[in-house]
């Protein structure tokens, strides 16, 4: 026999023995079973996300345009980056963004805070009652945004108002939807709403916290502020990053408070968020065009704000 048929035929026992190879079919299976189970995912994220993300992005590429006395309707036609330069040179969506930038700069931390500090609370066991406050806390985030901006708003309206009754019995003059108070008034909302939910996060990461570390701590002289501050805090970072991240979306996400509260004031006006203006272009002034730009650009906004927010954690872990 020669030695090119010796080579060939050793080639072909080989390739033979590959498609043989024990595993090989089972490895075949697991991938198809690992597809089969997220098929129903990828087709929720494809449905409700994928899709209604990609048409707002091609809506915002086109604008609308009318010919002639406009009888025939409008036609539209693809207008580039046109309706991304109106939003950069819109003043009303401008002051949307700072406005809600100010509010997210003073509510998120506030929020955070005082969710940390009722974590510690519980997780220290100080408070007594502890599974009825945690509940209490938690409470607030089962209304709906929706019915907890009109039970506020009943408390900031005066006339009707207890607590403005009873300020106002101690000489105290307070406008909670004044010009200068309806975006704090709206905060209050919030915080009083999402506070005990953040709480539960950071909690629950404070109980999966090893025990031996706290009294190791005690042993070495540590008090109750020193191992909250020195062992609990830096251990459930990644949960407090978590809580920031969903908090500073939220923000971005701002609708519903401003929109029952618009009701009770003129000082809150249909463009007071970025997404009310969005809104306000769809369903009031009947351009989804220039309203697909806007929600694509907050869009933009949330994911760069979420991306360093991240990032800076990160660098944070490894420092």
């Amino acid at each position: 026999m020669s030695i090119a048929t010796t080579r060939s035929t050793a080639t072909a026992r080989s390739a033979e023995a590959g498609r043989r190879r024990p595993g090989a079919g089972r490895l075949g299976r697991q991938t198809r079973h690992g597809w089969a189970f997220l098929a129903p995912f990828l087709g929720l994220f494809l449905l409700f996300e994928a899709i209604p993300i990609g048409y707002a992005l091609v809506q915002s590429l086109r604008e609308k345009q009318w010919s002639g006395l406009g009888l025939d309707g409008p036609v539209e036609r693809f207008a580039g980056l046109a309706n991304y330069r109106r939003v950069l040179e819109d003043g009303e969506v401008i002051d949307g963004v700072l406005r809600m930038f100010l509010y997210g700069v003073v509510q998120v931390p506030v929020m955070l805070l005082l969710a940390l500090a009722m974590a510690l609370l519980f997780d220290a066991g100080v408070a007594r009652g502890r599974r009825f406050f945690q509940f209490s806390a938690f409470l607030p985030h089962a209304v709906p945004g929706i019915v907890a901006a009109v039970l506020w708003a009943y408390l900031y309206v005066p006339g009707i108002s207890p607590v403005v009754g009873l300020l106002q019995d101690v000489n105290i003059e307070v406008d909670f939807l004044g010009p200068d108070t309806v975006l704090w008034s709206i905060a209050n909302i919030a915080t009083w709403q999402w506070t005990g939910y953040n709480m539960l996060i950071i909690f629950a990461a404070l109980q999966a916290l090893p025990r031996e570390l706290f009294e190791a701590a005690r042993v070495d002289g540590a008090g109750g502020w020193g191992i909250a501050w020195r062992i609990k805090i830096p251990l459930v970072r990644p949960s407090l990053v978590l809580t920031a991240l969903f908090s500073v979306i939220g923000t971005l996400q701002l609708f519903a408070e401003p929109m029952v509260v618009r009701s009770l004031t003129a000082n809150v006006t249909a463009t007071y968020t970025p997404n009310m203006a969005g809104y306000a272009q769809a369903f009031g002034l009947n351009d989804p065009n220039y309203a697909a730009a806007i929600a694509v650009s907050l869009a933009i906004v949330a994911f760069a704000l979420s991306y360093g927010l991240m990032r800076a954690a990160q660098r944070g872990v490894d420092s």
